[in-house]
């Protein structure tokens, strides 16, 4: 469907008026939802949401445990990866983010439009689901790591019964399948961890025997990892900054939160056009605002991972590895800073739990949707699926810990698979740019060029990484 003949995406009905006004479906376009989008700053600041969303997933098993491995085994040597991997997929995320505002279709909607492959769905919305498989991996591994934290602060519990208690908290707060406590608890926590990670930074810069601007300078050389320090590297790169979960399931929370809704059904009106570019500026002001919020905690964990940990010969691993990531805080502040790093480390990665569990619920009711299992239209079917789903995505995690029990390993499985589907998404976004995104709607021709080079950056370092560097 090009661009001229695909001018109407509006969704049926799924239940009576009596019934609607209950159960209000996000995902349908109903024309009396338009609402005019906000101007003014104040007014725009009001809207974000999926973008803080977004952050609390990002910041997690990629900062807290994958950054600051690659920091114990290369020192600051790989600063300049951090640096490119936070910002340059941004551009993707943010024209997903513009098509399903034209469009109202989902992210799998939006991908089961690629060419290729199918059986009843496109390849690359099967790719997915192949991506959620192994994202239980991490998920079990920040569960475990969460489980740690509490065991070690609260050992008159075991482990394994901290496990279920999280992943048992964490389903009744998420059953609800309601976007606005979502956004809540994610802000909170965002501001937690953030503050606490960077503070501890801001310390660690007036250490001079854990940090000095050459040794930063020397980071920012674009030299590359020995051995099997590579693998963790690509681990980094698809996990920090938005990782391909993230790009995927950013369209989700938009929808939720109403940024298509308040846009309505597509029009060839003027009206329309201005409602559109109207909540693409905020969806932009969002996702500019997720860019800053997880930069800089990641920076800053890389920064104490690459500036302590190898001084005092920690690498991260096994159960242990909170234990051994809180010299991060303990070597700069003191002791009495062990538990600020568990509350700290905590918020972190319970903010990655918390989210992605609700995300991927989302993603993967989507791709039954898509597939035929239920109408994609009925919403009520839509919200027992992700009811569901979110039981699956903490409580087979939590099985697939008990028995792995490597918290770095498991982050590691779902940063190289993540890693490994960014060339794909980000492809698949500029198809959808030239063929599907309305005219009247298209991108600048800055953000164009932006999005195909950071379509090329993802490209040539998967490539080096994957097949290239395994040649050598």
């Amino acid at each position: 469907m090009t661009n001229e003949d695909d001018q109407s995406l509006e969704r049926g009905p799924v239940s009576s008026p009596a019934e609607e006004q209950q159960l209000k479906d996000p995902y349908r376009l109903d024309p009396k939802d338009v609402t005019t989008p906000p101007r003014s700053l104040g007014n725009v600041l009001g809207y974000l949401g999926p973008g803080l969303i977004t952050a609390a997933g990002i910041v997690g098993s990629g900062e807290l445990i994958a950054t600051t491995v690659l920091g114990a085994e290369n020192g600051y040597l790989l600063l300049w990866l951090i640096l490119v991997s936070c910002p340059v997929k941004i551009f993707v995320l943010h024209e997903i983010g513009r098509y399903t505002i034209a469009t109202g279709e989902t992210s799998l909607e939006a991908l089961n439009r690629v060419p290729g492959p199918r059986f009843r769905v496109s390849w690359v919305v099967w790719v997915y689901g192949l991506l959620i498989l192994c994202s239980l991996f991490p998920q079990g591994g920040m569960l475990g790591a969460i489980s740690e934290i509490l065991h070690t602060t609260f050992p008159a519990i075991p482990l394994t019964g901290w496990l279920w208690a999280v992943a048992v908290l964490t389903f009744f707060l998420l059953v609800g399948g309601r976007y606005g406590p979502v956004e809540k608890i994610a802000l909170g926590l965002i501001v937690a961890f953030t503050t606490l990670t960077v503070g501890c930074a801001i310390v660690l810069l007036k250490s001079p025997e854990y940090f000095s601007w050459s040794r930063v300078l020397e980071g920012l050389s674009f030299s590359l990892p020995q051995g099997g320090g590579f693998g963790m590297a690509v681990t980094v790169f698809g996990i920090t900054g938005a990782g391909s979960m993230d790009l995927i399931q950013y369209p989700y929370w938009c929808i939720e939160k109403g940024y298509a809704r308040f846009t309505g059904p597509r029009e060839a009106t003027a009206a329309w056009t201005n409602r559109a570019f109207g909540w693409i500026r905020v969806m932009s002001a969002d996702v500019f605002v997720s860019l800053i919020l997880y930069t800089f905690p990641t920076i800053a964990f890389y920064l104490l991972g690459a500036g302590i940990l190898p001084a005092v010969g920690v690498v991260p691993k096994g159960t242990e590895m909170v234990g051994m990531l809180s010299k991060m805080f303990t070597e700069i502040l003191g002791g009495w800073s062990f538990y600020l790093f568990m509350l700290g480390a905590f918020a972190v990665l319970y903010s990655t739990v918390f989210a992605g569990s609700g995300a991927m619920a989302r993603g993967t009711a989507d791709l039954l949707a898509n597939i035929g299992v239920f109408d994609k239209r009925d919403y009520r079917s839509r919200l027992r699926a992700i009811r569901i789903l979110i039981g699956v995505f903490l409580f087979v995690p939590a099985l697939f810990f008990m028995f792995v029990r490597e918290p770095v390993l498991m982050v590691k499985i779902g940063g190289i698979a993540q890693a490994s589907m960014l060339p794909v998404i980000a492809i698949s976004t500029i198809y959808l740019r030239y063929r599907h995104v309305p005219k009247a709607v298209l991108p600048k021709g800055w953000i164009t060029l932006a999005l195909w080079v950071t379509t090329a950056i993802i490209v040539v370092m998967m490539s080096y990484s994957l097949i290239i560097r395994h040649l050598l």
